[in-house]
């Protein structure tokens, strides 16, 4: 088994739209070690969400290579990537992305029915829950959820199959500066104690600030790659 969990080589992205060409991702490279936390940083238009489809599955590149655990997915048609992005990707978005009918426990066990388990979902999903501190809540729906709880019942949704990496799409972007910190404090925490690799994208230099390694993106291209003293620095007015 290697150390990293992503590798990407030379990927392109490339939209036609007619007869323009827009080229979204213009041969970026890198790789994210296991167990490591990374944040992804750029303006709007860099590049950085077309970068975030890729990572998870959602898209594929117009050229370049990507290797996920160990597997080449740069190819794969969209049945092999749902499969994949089941079992491999946990997602945290900054909307949530709860169902507001179910439960916290119904939300955070669709990712088990979705992959056929039929047996210990449940007690997975409880226990998804009380690793984020909502075992007291598993039975709440969403409306009965604060912001910070809400996002924390997601991100044991993101936990719950055991994927390689968590994506986490801008994932305090709705709620305030507390719950923000807490919710952050609870990634940290858990990249920490159960080696969970965390690829967070955010325009916030003192969330950027939790991570190992900051990669800048703009105009499609890696401009550089920090670390979180950089970006605290060069967050500063």
């Amino acid at each position: 088994m290697t150390d990293w969990v992503i590798e990407v080589r030379e990927i392109t992205k490339v939209y036609r739209m007619g007869t323009v060409e827009v080229h979204a991702l213009r041969g970026v490279s890198f790789t994210v070690h296991r167990g490591e936390l990374v944040a992804i940083m750029g303006p709007s238009g860099s590049g950085k969400s077309t970068l975030m489809n890729i990572l998870g599955c959602l898209d594929r590149p117009t050229s370049g290579e990507y290797i996920l655990d160990g597997q080449r997915v740069s190819t794969l048609d969209d049945d092999q990537l749902a499969v994949i992005r089941n079992r491999k990707v946990g997602f945290v978005f900054q909307n949530f992305n709860l169902l507001p009918r179910m439960t916290a426990l119904d939300n955070v066990e669709l990712p088990l029915r979705y992959a056929g388990l039929l047996q210990g979902t449940r007690e997975r999903a409880r226990a998804a829950l009380e690793a984020v501190g909502l075992g007291e809540r598993v039975h709440h729906k969403p409306n009965e959820l604060s912001g910070g709880q809400q996002q924390r019942v997601a991100i044991a949704r993101a936990l719950v199959n055991r994927p390689a990496i968590i994506l986490a799409d801008e994932p305090t972007g709705n709620l305030d500066t507390q719950s923000g910190q807490e919710v952050m404090a609870l990634l940290t925490e858990l990249n920490r104690s159960q080696g969970t690799t965390i690829v967070l994208v955010t325009h916030d230099p003192e969330i950027a600030a939790y991570a190992e390694r900051v990669i800048h993106i703009r105009d499609g291209k890696i401009e550089k790659i920090t670390t979180p003293r950089q970006v605290q620095q060069e967050g500063r007015p």
